[in-house]
C-alpha cells in the first residue's frame, strides 16, 4: 500500500500571514498549527450534515470531559458544542456533528469564541463565512436563575 496521506496536502496559508520561525524545522509554528486545522476541513460547507435539533452526544475523542450531551435548543450549549467541535473535531466529526445552516447562522458569534487560527482557517477556506465577519455578534442569552428552595438561615 502506498504511503499517501489520508487527505490531500492543504494549500499553504495565505501570503502575509504572521509567522513565528521554529528553530530547526522546515516550517513555522503558525504554519504547522494552521495546517493541522486546514487538513480537517470539509471541501464544502454542504458536507456539514449534522443534526439541526435534539440532543447531541459527541464521541469521547471530541469531548472528553465536562458536559457530554448538548441540547441544540439551548443556545449556550449549542455554541459550546460548535466551539469544541471546531477546535477538537476531525473531518468526520465536523461533517457528522456540525450543521451547515446552524454554522452559517451562528458564525458571527462563533467566530469570537474560537481561536484566531481556527477562525482564520475556516474563513480562508469558505468565503461565505468570511462574508459574515462584519455581521455583529449576537448578545449572549440571559442566564436563567434557578429559584432557591432551601430554607434561609435565621
Amino acid at each position: 500500500m502506498p504511503a499517501t496521506p489520508q487527505y490531500p496536502v492543504p494549500a499553504p496559508p495565505p501570503a502575509g500571514a504572521d509567522v513565528v520561525e521554529k528553530a530547526g524545522s522546515g516550517g513555522t509554528d503558525l504554519e504547522l498549527y494552521r495546517e493541522k486545522f486546514w487538513r480537517r476541513l470539509p471541501d464544502s460547507l454542504d458536507e456539514l450534515h449534522g443534526p439541526a435539533q435534539g440532543v447531541v452526544e459527541p464521541p469521547v475523542t471530541v469531548v472528553w470531559s465536562g458536559l457530554r450531551a448538548f441540547d441544540l435548543a439551548n443556545e449556550r450549549q449549542r455554541m459550546s458544542l460548535y466551539r469544541i467541535v471546531l477546535a477538537e473535531g476531525m473531518r468526520q466529526d465536523l461533517c457528522a456533528l456540525l450543521n451547515r445552516d446552524i454554522l452559517l447562522r451562528s458564525w458571527p458569534t462563533l467566530r469570537t469564541l474560537v481561536s484566531t487560527t481556527v477562525r482564520g482557517v475556516w474563513e480562508d477556506r469558505f468565503p461565505e463565512l468570511r462574508a459574515l465577519a462584519d455581521v455583529p455578534a449576537a448578545q449572549p442569552p440571559a442566564r436563567r436563575r434557578r429559584p432557591h428552595h432551601g430554607s434561609a438561615a435565621a
